[in-house]
């Protein structure tokens, strides 16, 4: 493409003035640079495309990259491709009555460079899967069981709530980096199957990382930021 572009700027130059020329020259520039932010961004929208046919994840090296370094591709298995258990029921038990199993590069080595993974939600009634968000992958939950109330918040300065009630065979996305939550708005168990774009989409639950931080953030820059006196921000931090 920018091959194709230089010629139509060299052709065009021939039969033009000087002052045209530097308009020109102006023009294309904005023009290709305009071309290289629109391909940066491309780029960086999902994981990198796998450059073989799989890289199943080796265990932990001291080699940094971003994501994990490759088995040898002569010791891989098929077991190396496989999980089994999400069919199980996880423990509800929980502060929150939700219990999330999942199923990313940690737990199936061979989703390595495939930017895909896997979580089960289950719910007990009533309970939530509280507000949250993946810095590196969008959503998709589909609803196996239940009827979930499901939402997820606009960025500043908006601070749009979008949300809806869905039951079985319902699905809902929600965009990368926003914060989102889920809630069993039943009497019984819900169960809900979320896929991610990433193989490690990562997860900040926002009451861990601001109140249960380690160290804890500074109760004065809390209080300012929600507005209320330091003591209720201690009690609360005494609760993570």
């Amino acid at each position: 493409m920018l091959h194709t572009l230089f010629n139509i700027f060299l052709y065009s130059c021939q039969s033009l003035s000087k002052s045209s020329f530097l308009l020109s020259i102006m023009r294309s520039y904005l023009l290709l640079l305009g071309l290289m932010v629109m391909s940066c961004s491309l780029a960086s929208a999902s994981d990198p495309s796998p450059l073989q046919d799989f890289c199943v994840a080796a265990p932990p090296t001291p080699v940094l990259v971003n994501g994990l370094a490759c088995k040898d591709a002569k010791l891989v298995e098929a077991d190396d491709f496989l999980f089994r258990g999400i069919h199980l029921m996880g423990n509800t038990s929980t502060d929150v009555g939700s219990k999330v199993t999942p199923v990313s590069v940690a737990e199936l080595p061979g989703l390595n460079t495939l930017g895909i993974s896997l979580a089960r939600v289950d719910f007990a009634p009533w309970g939530i899967n509280p507000p949250h968000t993946h810095p590196r992958a969008t959503e998709i939950l589909t609803v196996l069981e239940g009827n979930l109330q499901v939402g997820f918040v606009t960025s500043n300065p908006e601070n749009r709530l979008i949300t809806k009630v869905i039951g079985k065979g319902d699905v809902f996305v929600f965009p990368i980096g926003l914060i989102h939550y889920q809630r069993n708005v039943g009497n019984g168990y819900a169960v809900a199957l979320a896929s991610l774009s990433s193989q490690n989409p990562g997860v900040i639950t926002i009451g861990n990382a601001v109140f249960g931080s380690n160290p804890d953030v500074d109760g004065d820059v809390l209080a300012k930021a929600f507005h209320v006196d330091k003591n209720v921000i201690y009690e609360i931090q005494s609760k993570f």
